[in-house]
């Protein structure tokens, strides 16, 4: 059975921007930034969508603001894992 190809968790958008924004894209390779993301997104709740637009309408600025923290600081705490990880 699948679901719909449109169905996805809104936090991978999150943190997919946040690794941008860092510019890890740019200085860490493939494997690195896959196991980032699961290892952030492991640590905050699923929210699933099936077009950005929907959060638009139903998500207020204040819970996005709350979602857009939640993310640097899982994000933060995967970072320091796998950065502790790689020195050993």
């Amino acid at each position: 059975m699948k679901l719909d190809d449109d169905i996805h968790n809104y936090y991978e958008h999150l943190v997919l921007e946040k690794i941008e924004q860092m510019g890890l894209d740019k200085t860490e390779n493939q494997d690195y930034l896959a196991d980032l993301c699961c290892l952030t997104l492991n640590q905050v709740p699923p929210r699933y969508i099936r077009y950005e637009v929907d959060m638009a309408f139903y998500v207020s600025p204040n819970e996005r603001h709350q979602m857009e923290m939640n993310v640097a600081s899982a994000l933060s705490k995967a970072k320091e894992f796998l950065d502790k990880k790689r020195q050993e």
